[in-house]
């Protein structure tokens, strides 16, 4: 029951993960890597009621961004959540349903739980409480070093366990588009469609943004996500997880046939693609270690910018 490393050494390891990470010359892209732009927070709460489809809640926007009370819209559609999960533990123990949600699909700016083995998610969380796993950019993992930090060992097992007894579900759909939509990046670091419906080139980039930007400000477990990919990236990221080009191993060897898990190596299938992007940038930039980590530092370390978006856009385009 006891924590395992001081939170302020934990925060100041994740502060020094940007300069140190991009020491070598990489710079994280921006798509995957989404931070708050200045000033586009939510704004002041003016006390209305707010509600979705289907739930009998009412509930204020402060109400919907308490760290310890988050929103849960539909109880009768998942198990019965965990104290930690549902309320996690005054100060630093944030509930995990505010950012992964109760049906553990989370949003852009945080991991998909849902259906990963247990072992796997509290050997993640450990790693975030030891130093073993951060983010190249500091404000991506901060938080969630601070939380993990804060953690019992106890805590980590039953949240592992809730979100690993969770069956995964659709929650993105990837569109091939050479224009996407101009967009912003509120607050929770996600990334919305700026208001207008103004278009631009896609580039080399992966867009998501909520399908509905009003309902995921709401945490709306409804509410999924669109993820606009290059034109041709699917077809390349496919034939690349198949062969390994040369570069990489086949994905299916350790992800499993469908890529959907084998043993306690997690599936990865119809997982958020700017999620996929991070870790595979993470790994081969040193962020991550420990673990199973060793195995994916030899399978990204040849990797392309354009090879981790394509891989990326294919894996995400699959079935969970």
């Amino acid at each position: 029951m006891k924590k395992l490393l001081n939170v302020g050494l934990l925060v100041a390891i994740g502060c020094g993960a940007m300069s140190a990470q991009t020491a070598g010359g990489f710079e994280p892209p921006a798509w995957a890597y989404p931070v708050m732009d200045e000033g586009r927070g939510r704004g002041d709460d003016d006390g209305t009621l707010h509600s979705v489809e289907g739930s009998d809640l009412r509930l204020t926007q402060t109400q919907i961004n308490d760290p310890f009370a988050p929103p849960d819209w539909y109880p009768d559609e998942h198990p019965p959540m965990p104290k930690v999960v549902a309320y996690g533990r005054e100060p630093l123990v944030r509930a995990c349903a505010q950012c992964h949600m109760p049906h553990g699909a989370g949003h852009p700016e945080s991991a998909s739980l849902a259906g990963l083995p247990a072992d796997y998610i509290a050997e993640q969380t450990l790693a975030y409480q030891t130093g073993g796993r951060r983010s190249l950019v500091a404000a991506r993992s901060a938080s969630m070093i601070r939380i993990a930090g804060a953690m019992t060992e106890d805590e980590m097992r039953i949240a592992a366990e809730y979100f690993a007894s969770l069956p995964p579900v659709k929650w993105i759909t990837v569109i091939e588009a050479e224009m996407v939509p101009e967009t912003y990046v509120g607050a929770g670091n996600m990334r919305h469609a700026e208001p207008g419906g103004m278009m631009e080139p896609i580039g080399n980039r992966i867009i998501e943004i909520p399908e509905n930007s009003e309902l995921a400000e709401l945490r709306d477990s409804h509410s999924p996500f669109i993820a606009h990919v290059p034109p041709g990236s699917i077809a390349s990221g496919e034939e690349l997880a198949a062969t390994g080009g040369g570069r990489t191993i086949q994905c299916s060897l350790c992800h499993g046939v469908d890529l959907k898990g084998l043993g306690q190596v997690p599936g990865i299938a119809g997982r958020s693609p700017i999620y996929l992007a991070r870790q595979m940038f993470d790994i081969k930039h040193g962020a991550r270690s420990g673990g199973n980590v060793a195995l994916m530092q030899s399978a990204v370390a040849d990797l392309t910018n354009e090879d981790v978006l394509n891989l990326s856009a294919y894996i995400a385009s699959l079935e969970p």
